[in-house]
Formats: structure tokens, sequence, C-alpha cells
């Protein structure tokens, strides 16, 4: 569960850190997402005492693959992680605003600390208290990923994640919110980081990619070559794995949502779409 520190002094409270992978088997989400998205693994610091592995793109770390998903009895799922600087404090926030903690805060000395929670609406997330994960944050200009909330109310949920995560209070290392439309865009320092959607959701939905959740977007070099490694390596194409009003709802040949082999979600992107 708990993300990898890299050594760097980038600060970015509030902003979507990490991203890790609860699976199953950690060889097969290797093999999987390594011919997916050309990632390369090394080994991580074992959570809860499963074996973990850290994923990288050009050499820098991009998510956590656990195996975890088998012993805790939790849904194959990726979650998006929010650095905090105190992580009893966010989770005392969470629950005071009608949030669900399912885990932690969990120690990863020397790392830092981890919380599983859901919003309101039920869309799973995390929280990290510790020093900074990566050299790079999520959704900035050149990641390798992004994030973004399909949501029943973008303006409601970014009242609780705002609360939860401190958006908007002015601090120097903190982030910033714009609403746009039936949207919210979170930025740091100016720069895009994530967004939260308004749109027809279901909670009790059969179907996981209409019920409230983070997606994960991560980019590739080819979106073809990718989404033929999906089906090659046993994942599947999910038709409408995006709501109908994106401008890169599936099938329109920027964006594609899949699954991995256990049914993990996640949308393949390519490098340029907008």
């Amino acid at each position: 569960m708990g993300p990898v520190t890299e050594p760097t002094t980038a600060r970015a409270l509030g902003a979507p850190c990490w991203l890790s992978l609860a699976a199953r088997d950690l060889d097969a989400a290797e093999r999987f997402y390594g011919s997916v998205l050309g990632w390369s693994f090394r080994p991580g610091e074992p959570e809860a005492g499963s074996a973990y592995a850290v994923g990288e793109r050009d050499g820098t770390p991009v998510a956590g693959v656990a195996a975890l998903a088998a012993e805790l009895a939790v849904p194959v799922a990726w979650t998006v992680f929010f650095a905090v600087e105190d992580a009893d404090a966010a989770v005392a926030r969470i629950r005071e605003r009608g949030g669900t903690v399912g885990v932690g805060p969990v120690a990863y000395p020397p790392q830092g600390r981890a919380a599983l929670a859901t919003d309101r609406d039920g869309a799973a997330f995390g929280v990290w208290e510790g020093r900074p994960v990566s050299r790079w944050h999520v959704g900035e200009r050149g990641a390798p990923a992004w994030v973004e909330l399909h949501t029943r109310d973008a303006f409601d949920a970014a009242v609780f994640y705002g609360g939860v995560l401190r958006w908007a209070e002015g601090a120097p290392d903190g982030c910033e919110t714009s609403y746009e439309e039936d949207r919210v865009v979170l930025r740091r320092a100016g720069v895009p980081v994530a967004r939260l959607d308004s749109g027809p959701v279901e909670a009790a939905s059969p179907r996981p990619q209409l019920r409230p959740r983070w997606l994960v977007r991560f980019r590739v070099a080819d979106l073809a070559a990718s989404v033929a490694a999906v089906a090659e390596h046993g994942g599947s194409v999910v038709p409408g794995g995006e709501w109908a009003r994106e401008p890169g709802a599936a099938g329109d040949g920027r964006r594609v949502v899949v699954r991995d082999p256990d049914g993990a979600l996640f949308t393949l992107e390519e490098d340029g779409t907008p």
C-alpha cells in the first residue's frame, strides 16, 4: 500500500504523490505492466510482509505494486495517494467530513505513514505522510500519469477533499483549486495535477467503471501497441470506460480504458494527448 521514497526535497502537500496497485500475483503483474507500459521493475520495501516492487519508466519510479490483494481479500485496483503533513490529522478530517477510513495510518519506517480511505460517495484514495515519493508529481508536465475523480458532484467532492487535504489554504508548498464549468481543477504552482469531474455515476453499479472512483491514466508512446499488449497478456478493453461526454472517451483513438487480468481498471493515453 505505502509508497517508496526517493531522495528529493520537493514538497507538494495535498497533491497526488504516488500510485499503488494491490495485486494478487506480483510476478504476473510485473509481466503485464512491463509489456503494456514499458516499465522495468526493482524490489521495494516489503508491504506488511508481502512482496513489493517499484515500476519505473526511463529510470524514474512511477508506481508501486504489492502482492496484497489475495492476503487481505481486497479488490485488485489502482489507488491514488495524496501527500499530507500529518496522517493522523488527515484521517481525523476524513472521518469528520463523512468519509470512511479502511486501513491505517500504518507506519512504513523509515519512509513515512499511510492510510486508505473512501470519500462520501465511495471513491477510494490514500494519504501519505513522509518524504516525497518520487522525482515527479502526478499530472505535472512530462509526468507519466494523470488522475481525475469521477463523482456525482465535483463541487461537493472538492469541499470534502479540500478540507481533508487542506487545498487552497495559501501554504507555499500547497495546492489551489479553480472551478471551471462542472469541473474542479487542482493546481500546484499553477500547473494542473488533477481534476474532479461531475457525471452520471452509480455507487452500486455492477460495472466498476460507472462507480465513483479516482481514474488513473498512464501515458504511453504507442497507444495501439499498448492496447495490443493488453489483449496479448490477458487483459481486455472496456467499451465506454470513460464518460461519453469526455473528448477522450474510449474508442476515439486517443485514450482507451482497459482492465488488467485481475480486473484493475486504468486508462491508456498516448503521449501528447491534450
